[in-house]
């Protein structure tokens, strides 16, 4: 992610540093594209960036980090201190996630 799209790194790291995440900042800088949301939202950006833990997507362990972004909303799905999920919703297309090949 960072070599295709590193003005969402960039922002995701600077976000969650400012939230107080530095461990979560410091694997945003190594985000991998699994897989696209496939909801085919327009509104909609988010991917997979890690494979799901084997029989549950979430569960135990899971949180939610809700980021103040000035451009649409960031939320990140972790599991035991792994990004999970990235959703990028109603944001301006300054990155285009659809269609670019996963990892």
């Amino acid at each position: 992610m960072r070599d295709v799209f590193p003005e969402l790194v960039s922002e995701l790291t600077a976000l969650l540093e400012e939230e107080g995440e530095g461990e979560l900042a410091v694997r945003a800088r190594d985000l991998r594209l699994v897989a696209e949301c496939g909801c085919g939202d327009d509104f909609c950006q988010s991917f997979k960036a890690e494979p799901y833990p084997a029989g549950r997507p979430f569960g135990p362990g899971h949180r939610c980090v809700s980021l103040r972004s000035s451009n649409g909303d960031l939320v990140l799905d972790v599991v035991d201190g792994r990004i999970m999920y990235v959703e990028v919703i109603d944001r301006e297309p300054l990155v285009d996630l659809r269609g670019v090949r996963p990892e």
